[in-house]
């Protein structure tokens, strides 16, 4: 008599940014991505890593349905310079406003991730903040670095695994990969933490 095994739990990944992607095929495991339908809104009173880390969970069990047995990633970032939260611009013009606004300052950048684990219901969660200094820039270094770099779907409309590198003089965080949308050290030990090493791992 056959003794039936347990499946392996499939590895998703709830988010249609392609930085997140990205980061996440560093990790050389195999892995799906779903799209999460979540409304974004901040509410009321939430302080940005409140709702960078809600939007994180809602979008890990926005697809627990299409996903019984996987482990779900999601994530979100949450910008923030002089109390004001700064999303994604969108246009060149939204985009060059926010450059305005940040130059020569202090921004805080909130990025973060949940793993739910939609076989058993856990969820693992955290937040890893990233500061990040800006240079002063002039009118003709934000309107060339736009035109080039075109970061209109990054929240703080800088790129800083491209050119956006070039308008940053300092950024202080646990974790380099954050900045860039997904906190891969803090994932890689969560995925641990469900008997998954990526080291070992096999597809």
């Amino acid at each position: 008599m056959s003794i039936l095994q347990p499946q392996p739990l499939q590895l998703v990944l709830a988010s249609t940014s392609p930085y997140r992607r990205e980061l996440l095929q560093r990790l050389q495991v195999p892995f799906e991505v779903a799209a999460p339908e979540v409304n974004e809104t901040p509410l009321p009173h939430e302080t940005p890593a409140a709702t960078a880390l809600r939007l994180a969970q809602l979008k890990a069990r926005a697809v627990n349905t299409a996903y019984p047995n996987a482990l779900i990633i999601g994530s979100d970032q949450v910008a923030t310079v002089d109390g004001l939260q700064i999303g994604k611009p969108g246009t060149h013009q939204r985009a060059a406003e926010q450059l305005r606004l940040m130059a020569g300052k202090c921004v805080t950048f909130h990025t973060a991730l949940a793993l739910y684990n939609s076989a058993s219901g856990s969820m693992q969660t955290t937040c890893v903040p990233t500061t990040v200094q800006l240079r002063p820039l002039s009118e003709a270094q934000i309107e060339s670095y736009l035109r080039k770099d075109q970061p209109y779907n990054c929240a703080g409309s800088a790129r800083v695994e491209t050119l956006g590198i070039a308008v940053i003089s300092k950024l202080q965080s646990d974790d380099p990969n954050a900045l860039i949308g997904l906190p891969l050290i803090a994932l890689t030990q969560m995925l641990a933490n469900e008997g998954l090493d990526v080291l070992t791992w096999k597809a």
